[in-house]
């Protein structure tokens, strides 16, 4: 499994962030899909990963700073050829050092609160995520869940 940023100009990643907004918008109303799309993960502030399996892309996921300590995770998906594999797992691992590397004291996200994302809502939680009111531009929303974790500062050996 090969984790690398992403520069959001191939067309495998282009198509897995397009199944990702329509799977959004499918399962949410839309006034409560907070994905970002394709111009607005290109935003200085944000910082895009892709996973590879075997030279297939298996899935991907951001980090956007949102203040001078606080990172928020956004566009965490998995494609479907590659679920059950470890690649959100790994991949949120590999945020979490990143956001510890850039001295984030706080990472947080947003996920919606139906069935679909009960798999997710699993993941966060085992990584030590813990729901929280909304944080930044959000509010209270029926349909949203907040996650967020406090960070250990990261120490280079």
């Amino acid at each position: 499994m090969e984790i690398r940023i992403d520069d959001l100009s191939g067309p495998e990643i282009k198509g897995l962030l397009q199944e990702h907004l329509n799977n959004m918008h499918e399962i949410s109303p839309p006034e409560s899909v907070h994905a970002l799309d394709l111009s607005a993960l290109k935003s200085p502030d944000v910082t895009l990963w892709s996973v590879w399996i075997e030279g297939e892309l298996a899935g991907c996921g951001a980090l956007k700073k949102i203040g001078p300590s606080h990172g928020e995770i956004k566009s965490m998906r998995t494609s479907q050829n590659h679920l059950r594999k470890g690649v959100a797992a790994n991949l949120l691992a590999h945020i979490l050092q990143e956001s510890r590397r850039r001295q984030y004291t706080r990472l947080s996200l947003e996920t919606g609160t139906e069935p679909e994302f009960q798999p997710a809502h699993r993941l966060y939680e085992r990584f030590g995520f813990e729901a929280c009111s909304p944080f930044g531009e959000y509010v209270e929303d029926p349909n949203s869940v907040f996650y967020t974790r406090a960070l250990q500062q990261f120490s280079p050996a």
